[in-house]
C-alpha cells in the first residue's frame, strides 16, 4: 500500500454514490472504479465487497477484513460446505465406517464363540466316574406293545409313557452302505454298548440307493462279523436291526437320503423325497412312488419284529434352498405313512419338520392326519448352527430366552398344548466343544429337561465311513466299546433317569 491507495490489480467493483457526491461533480447513480483507485480504508473495502453487480459474489473479503471466527465454527462451516458439495461421498464414508465397525464386532464375537470351552466342575467330576447303570424301567422290555400316542406322549398299550432316549447309528445311508463299526466289533457287542450307555432305542438311517442298488458289501467292512461276508447291503441292514432288537433295544428306521452319501449338503437332488422334477441332473433319480416302494421293500423285512416300532419318513426335508412348503410335505407324508400303516398298523409314523427338520410351525394350521389314529409323532432337529439366516442368528450365539422363544414357535407348542409327541430326533455336540457349542448345548438341555422331551443323539459312531475320518460327535472310542464320559453323557443320563 502506497500514498493511501491500494496497489492491487483486480476486478472492478461498483461503489454506490449519491448524485451530489459524484467524484467529478456529474450526476450519476454508480460508478465502476478500478480497485487500485479506492481509498485504502477497511470500511470502504468491506463496503465494496458487499455491494455490487453480482460479479463480486465470488470474491471473499480479504483475511484482515473478515470478522474473527472460532476454530470449531470454521470446522463446522467447512464440513457443511463439504457435505453440500458432495453428499454422496459423505454418505459412503459413513456407510463404510458402519460396515467396518459391524465386521469388527462380528469378528470379535466369532472369535469368542470359537474359543475352546473349559468343562465346568460338575462335568469334570462326571467324566472321572463310571457311567450310571441303565434303568430297566426305561427299557422297552418292560412295556406292553404296541405303542401309540396320547396327547404329547408316546404310551404303551396300558397307557404308560415310553420316553424315547435314542441314539443314531449311521452308515447304511452313506457311500459304503454298511452301519459303522462292523469291521471293529460284532454287532451284538455294539448293541450291548448302546444299552450300557442307557439308550432304549436307535434311529437307524438308510439311503434309497441302498434299496435300489443293494450291492454286495465289501467283506473288509464286516471283518468282525464274518457271517455277513458276501451278503448284500439290505441283508446287513436287517442283521444289524435284529441284533438291536434281540438286545431289547427298540428301532426306528429312517429314510435318510436318496443317494448314498453324507447328509446333508446343498444338493437339491437329496433335499426331498422325490427328485424326478430335476430331470437328468440327479445321479440317483426317484419319483414319490419309487420312494414309497423303497419304504415297503425295507419294512417288509420287519413286519414280524415287534421292537421295530416306527418309521421316520424322511430326514431333513428342505427343498431347494429351504423352500419346501409344509403343506406339500404334509400331503406326501400322509400318503406314505398311510401306505406303511396298511402293511402294519402298529408302527409309529414319524414326520420331521421342514427347514432341515427345524420347523414344525406349519402343523398349527395344517396338521398331518393319518388313517390310523394315535400313530403320529412329529420330529425336530436342533444343532448349534441351526437358526442361521434368522434375525436371532445361530443357536450357538443365542441367549436362553431367544432360544426358547424359537423352540416354542417351531415345535414345542405341540407339547405345551398337548397336541402330539415331538421327538428331537437329532441333536449333538463335539467331545471337545467350543464356547459356542457348549452355549448351545447348555441352552438346549436346560429346555429339554424343563419339558421332559424325547430325544435322539447324533451319533454313536466312532468314525465316519468316508476316509475313516474321526467322528467328533462320537459317544464311543475307536474300539466301539469304551464310552466317552463327558458333559454330553451327563446331561443325557439325567434326562433318561428323570
Amino acid at each position: 500500500m502506497a500514498g493511501g491507495v491500494i496497489q492491487l490489480p483486480g476486478p472492478f467493483v461498483t461503489v454506490a454514490r449519491s448524485q451530489s457526491q459524484s467524484r467529478h461533480g456529474h450526476s450519476t447513480t454508480a460508478e465502476a472504479l478500478p480497485l487500485f483507485s479506492l481509498p485504502a480504508t477497511q470500511t470502504q473495502v468491506a463496503t465494496a465487497c458487499a455491494v455490487g453487480d453480482g460479479y463480486e459474489a465470488d470474491v471473499e473479503p480479504l483475511a484482515w477484513a473478515r470478522p474473527k471466527r472460532s476454530r470449531s465454527l470454521r470446522l463446522l462451516r467447512s464440513s457443511k460446505r463439504a457435505v453440500a458439495r458432495s453428499p454422496c461421498r459423505m454418505f459412503l464414508l459413513v456407510a463404510t465406517l458402519l460396515v467396518v465397525s459391524w465386521i469388527g464386532y462380528m469378528w470379535r464375537r466369532e472369535n469368542a464363540l470359537s474359543a475352546r470351552w473349559v468343562p465346568d466342575a460338575e462335568s469334570q467330576r462326571f467324566s472321572q466316574e463310571p457311567l450310571p447303570s441303565p434303568l430297566e424301567r426305561t427299557m422297552i422290555a418292560g412295556y406292553e406293545l404296541p405303542l401309540r400316542t396320547r396327547g404329547r406322549y408316546i404310551v404303551d398299550a396300558n397307557g404308560r409313557r415310553f420316553k424315547l432316549a435314542s441314539v443314531n447309528w449311521y452308515g447304511a445311508s452313506d457311500e459304503l452302505f454298511v452301519s459303522g463299526g462292523l469291521d471293529i466289533q460284532h454287532r451284538t457287542k455294539i448293541a450291548e454298548t448302546i444299552k450300557r450307555l442307557g439308550f432304549n432305542s436307535v434311529r437307524l438311517p438308510y439311503a434309497d440307493e441302498l434299496v435300489t442298488l443293494t450291492p454286495v458289501v465289501d467283506r473288509r467292512l464286516v471283518m468282525a462279523n464274518p457271517d455277513l461276508a458276501g451278503l448284500r447291503a439290505m441283508d446287513v441292514l436287517e442283521a444289524v436291526t435284529t441284533a438291536l432288537t434281540d438286545a431289547g433295544i427298540a428301532v426306528i428306521v429312517n429314510n435318510h437320503i436318496t443317494s448314498a452319501t453324507w447328509c446333508c449338503g446343498a444338493d437339491p437332488c437329496d433335499a426331498g423325497w422325490a427328485n424326478d422334477h430335476f430331470g437328468p441332473l440327479c445321479r440317483v433319480k426317484q419319483t414319490e412312488e419309487e420312494w414309497m416302494r423303497n419304504w415297503e421293500d425295507v419294512m417288509e423285512r420287519f413286519v414280524e419284529n415287534p421292537l421295530v416300532i416306527g418309521v421316520d419318513l424322511r430326514n431333513e426335508v428342505r427343498g431347494l434352498w429351504g423352500t419346501m412348503p409344509w403343506a406339500k410335505w404334509a400331503d406326501a407324508a400322509e400318503r406314505c405313512g398311510n401306505r406303511l400303516l396298511r402293511m402294519k398298523p402298529d408302527w409309529l409314523v414319524v414326520v420331521e419338520g421342514t427347514e432341515s427338520a427345524n420347523d414344525l410351525s406349519g402343523a398349527r394350521k395344517r396338521p398331518v392326519k393319518l388313517d390310523v389314529a394315535n400313530k403320529l409323532v412329529y420330529s425336530a432337529h436342533v444343532y448349534s448352527w441351526s437358526g442361521w439366516g434368522s434375525l436371532g442368528g445361530r443357536f450357538a450365539q443365542r441367549g436362553y430366552s431367544s432360544f426358547v422363544s424359537t423352540m416354542r414357535y417351531n415345535w414345542a407348542y405341540l407339547l405345551e398344548q398337548d397336541i402330539a409327541p415331538v421327538w428331537v430326533g437329532e441333536l449333538g455336540a463335539p467331545h471337545s466343544p467350543s464356547v459356542g457349542d457348549a452355549h448351545y448345548w447348555q441352552n438346549l438341555w436346560r429346555f429339554l429337561k424343563a419339558i421332559d422331551a424325547d430325544f435322539g443323539y447324533w451319533a454313536l459312531n466312532a468314525r465316519k465311513p468316508k476316509d475313516n475320518a474321526t467322528e467328533t460327535y462320537s459317544l464311543v472310542a475307536d474300539d466301539w466299546l469304551t464310552p466317552v464320559r463327558d458333559y454330553r453323557m451327563k446331561d443325557m443320563s439325567e434326562l433318561m433317569r428323570a
